[in-house]
């Protein structure tokens, strides 16, 4: 088996076998670029070393004859004493891993053939031999870089300067010897002189690199498959630190910070590659490089046109000038800002260099996600107090407030504020709209905070199980540092770091390029976009950010804040009166708000979730209760109170009486809101409106029960439009949230539901038995870390045990032949993978936060691209 290719042997598309870095050393050689000669050692011969700890078979004498090879064609021999061949041995991993990997470069000289290149530079001779000594013994022998540090240090000093490239020859020829003094000391042996020892330990170093700790560590960030290994290239030395005329750098076809269509890049004169990425050493721009090669700086903007035209990208270009002559050492389609990402994408098709769907391959959901958000300046310094789930994208600052009262109060006078919980729940909603961003101790990603922090845009980060948070006292405490009440704060909800004191905050402007590029996606998708809005403003977000309807309208959400007291009424009333009365609330609030909804969704679908409250996040506490009983605080009507939270206190209400369940408990309750709907629908058609009323019942766990609910919601929604004298058609169907309502979505199909639409967020939480508010955060992240979970369920849907679920829903709805209108209105609906997954499924649509919804339609398009 050949491990080995030649770079005039091999060409762009061998990436997987080459490398990204070999396969464009391989097009840039067949291109007639001017390459200096090398070879290839490919992943199949990195793989052995990785599964049997040593090199396959036959390895050492292909590269021998490689090298052969290169020295026909330079004229050199490697290891000559008098005019030696120098080899640089680099990583190249099939996708691009920068500085992760190692690098060794000067490989075969040795102390005979540093004399004869002394002779001609004697700087230069001494410089590259303690470069290899120093490369060598921390890549290939694991000696700790301080080691080399603390040799230089004493010739740095009474020479008075801080670069070691500073040093006189002398000097840097007594650097050299005391490195190897360095290796001797630490790993009792001497350095190894024979080139042929050095370029294979330096090969299989190379390889070991594969698995080490920053390696893995970005292969996990960016979703890189650990068994492909890493190629290892061979290449000619070509030397920007030979005298005056000599310079090395880096070079980007375009702008890679905003995307510009200009050259950007740094470079250094006497200088070896390493020098220019190390940031040790001031570089100077292009400009500077143009005016002391102008001949070879019109030579690279050739390279960088012919390169853009062949990749139809931006390219990364590695280049040195050796005696006035340009080389390019590697080329590779170079790393970009999302705003930059999202420029070129756009101006390139303009330019004819790429198609609109590659222009939509190119910008990434991820990219698109980190656009729209402010985040903090990634070149701001700032403490960071602790860390926890990025819940909600942005960044904001503020002061800390404890409580969502004086939250609102706080904010009222212009104060920015963050409010910092150990959780919240219903009652604090008012305060989190008024605060630039949340802070909670517990809660994950779908936590009541998550959640609503999302669908109103604000940042939130959950789940930071170091913070230790007294809201009686005002303090947030973690890791030896104090927060307390008035201390301005800063939080990313991208990154989940919480910092002290203000940090400066980036906030993208995407505007019309990011409208472009959308309107391409929607060209592509076949899942629809709705949003999860459940005011008149959320809608109205939602439709400016293209959504396609509202997959999801949570009633309960009416009833925060100030209104929440409004359920609480219904639900302790005492005689029919009551019930009567706090009926007559809920009924105008629901009239008031769905009227807005359904007015700013005209002619769009929107699908009304009639009430799902969780009763603990609608009653009074029974232990506070009990505690002013206790205390003697209670009169009749308090003892009264408590004595109905009590008959409605739940140990698990999230598996309690909530839903339709309660409907079936008082059914007056979904009659109201029927009647409400209905009256919001005659008054946008007598207004000259289009409404498209969907009603969804929600929790239902058997046919019969969807059935019961459908034929009184139905009877009350008929008696309202025929008192109207109007004639509407009101679907009615279900959300699929538990585990018994997916097994028998064909019966619900072919039955009671004319729609059905999947709510991963409970089906998640009853699938895995998990409570969602309680394992997030510290449990979630160390069971990902452990490996015992592939990634966190209720931020990117489960494939394998709620996705089976959902596989056999989507089955059995389409075997039953009865619907056209299947979707998703869980949190998973706005998650990119969780969006490919539902276009495999073949959902009708996906809905999603009303911030999520141009992700969701870019996310849609990449998954139809995908097939």
């Amino acid at each position: 088996m050949s491990y080995v290719r030649m770079f005039m042997e091999g060409s762009a598309s061998d990436r997987a076998l080459l490398g990204g870095k070999g396969a464009n050393l391989a097009e840039m050689t067949r291109m007639g670029l001017p390459v200096p000669p090398g070879f290839i050692v490919t992943t199949d011969a990195c793989r052995h070393y990785l599964h049997h700890g040593e090199a396959p078979d036959g390895l050492r004498d292909q590269v021998r004859v490689a090298v052969q090879v290169i020295e026909a064609e330079t004229g050199r021999r490697f290891g000559d004493p008098v005019n030696p061949l120098l080899l640089s041995v680099r990583s190249g991993a099939p996708f691009s891993m920068p500085g992760m990997m190692e690098t060794v470069l000067n490989l075969g000289l040795n102390r005979e053939n540093v004399k004869a290149l002394a002779a001609t530079d004697e700087h230069f001779a001494h410089d590259a031999f303690r470069r290899l000594v120093q490369m060598f013994g921390e890549v290939v022998q694991d000696i700790p870089g301080r080691a080399f540090a603390a040799a230089r240090a004493p010739f740095l000093r009474d020479a008075g300067v801080d670069d070691v490239a500073e040093l006189s020859a002398a000097d840097l020829e007594a650097v050299g010897h005391a490195y190897l003094q360095v290796v001797e000391q630490e790993t009792g042996e001497p350095f190894p002189m024979d080139p042929d020892t050095q370029l294979q330990a330096a090969i299989e170093a190379v390889f070991r690199s594969w698995n080490g700790h920053k390696a893995r560590t970005y292969r996990a960030l960016e979703n890189i498959s650990d068994e492909l290994g890493t190629a290892v290239n061979v290449q000619t030395m070509v030397f920007g630190n030979l005298g005056d005329r000599s310079a090395t750098g880096v070079v980007f076809t375009r702008d890679p910070a905003t995307g510009e269509n200009v050259p950007y890049g740094d470079a250094l004169k006497g200088a070896q590659g390493e020098d220019v990425v190390a940031g040790t050493r001031n570089t100077m721009h292009l400009a500077e490089l143009r005016h002391e090669f102008p001949e070879q700086y019109d030579d690279l903007l050739l390279v960088l046109s012919r390169l853009e035209q062949r990749y139809r990208d931006m390219c990364d270009i590695e280049f040195t000038i050796e005696d006035d002559r340009l080389w390019i050492l590697q080329t590779r389609v170079g790393k970009r800002s999302a705003r930059a990402a999202l420029r070129m994408a756009v101006e390139m098709v303009d330019e004819g260099l790429i198609d609109e769907p590659t222009a939509i391959r190119r910008f990434t959901p991820t990219q698109l996600e980190r656009l729209l958000h402010p985040q903090f300046d990634p070149d701001a310094t700032y403490d960071v107090v602790a860390k926890g789930l990025g819940a909600s994208p942005g960044a904001a600052s503020g002061r800390a407030v404890f409580d969502a009262d004086e939250a609102e109060r706080v904010a009222a006078d212009g104060t920015p504020v963050i409010l910092v919980r150990v959780e919240t729940a219903a009652d604090d909603v008012h305060g989190m709209v008024a605060a630039q961003g949340i802070v909670t101790a517990k809660g994950g990603l779908v936590s009541h905070a998550a959640v609503v922090a999302r669908g109103i845009g604000r940042p939130a980060v959950c789940g930071v199980a170091e913070l230790t948070i007294d809201e009686e006292a005002g303090t947030a405490t973690a890791n030896g540092l104090t927060i307390e009440a008035g201390d301005v704060i800063s939080i990313d909800g991208s990154t989940g770091e919480v910092a002290l004191g203000k940090v400066r905050v980036v906030r993208p402007e995407p505007g019309a390029e990011l409208d472009r590029l959308l309107q391409w996606a929607d060209q592509l998708r076949s899942l629809g976009v709705r949003a999860n809005a459940d005011t008149a403003e959320d809608a109205r977000r939602a439709v400016a950010f293209g959504a396609e309807g509202i997959g999801l309208c949570r009633t309960e959400h009416l009833f925060v804040g100030a209104r929440a007291p409004m359920i609480e009424r219904f639900i302790l009333s005492q005689d029919q009166a009551e019930v009567d009365a706090a009926l007559q609330e809920l009924h105008d609030v629901h009239v008031e708000e769905l009227t807005g909804v359904l007015e700013a969704m005209d002619g769009k679908p929107v699908t009304v979730r009639l009430l799902d409250p969780p009763l603990h996040e609608f009653l009074p506490s029974v232990t506070e209760l009990r505690v002013a009983e206790a205390k003697g605080e209670l009169d009749d009507a308090g003892l009264a109170k408590l004595a109905m939270a009590e008959r409605w206190h739940e140990h698990n209400p999230m598996l309690g009486i909530r839903g339709v369940r309660l409907a079936a408990l008082a059914p007056d309750l979904y009659r109201m809101q029927a009647h409400a709907l209905a009256e919001a629908v005659v008054a946008r058609i007598r207004a000259g409106g289009n409404p498209r009323l969907q009603v969804m019942i929600p929790l239902v766990v058997s046919t019969a029960e969807l059935a019961h609910a459908r034929d009184d919601v139905a009877a009350e929604l008929r008696r309202s439009f025929d008192a109207a004298a109007i004639e509407v058609d009101v679907p009615i169907g279900t959300m699929l949230e538990t585990p018994r309502a997916a097994v028998i979505a064909g019966e619900l199909a072919a039955g009671p539901a004319d729609f059905l639409s999947f709510g991963t967020n409970d089906l998640t939480q009853m699938t895995f038995g998990f409570s969602r508010d309680d394992v997030e955060g510290p449990m979630m992240e160390q069971y990902v870390e452990m490996g015992l979970l592939e990634a966190d369920p209720f931020a990117t849907l489960d494939r394998v045990g709620v996705g089976a679920l959902m596989r056999m829903a989507v089955d059995a709805i389409r075997a039953a032949d009865a619907l056209d209108d299947i979707g998703i209105c869980g949190e998973h609906g706005g998650e990119p993978a969780s969006i490919a997954f539902c276009h495999e499924l073949g959902l009708d649509y996906v809905s999603c936060s009303p911030f999520r919804v141009r992700t969701a339609r870019l996310a849609a398009a990449h998954a139809a691209l995908a097939d």
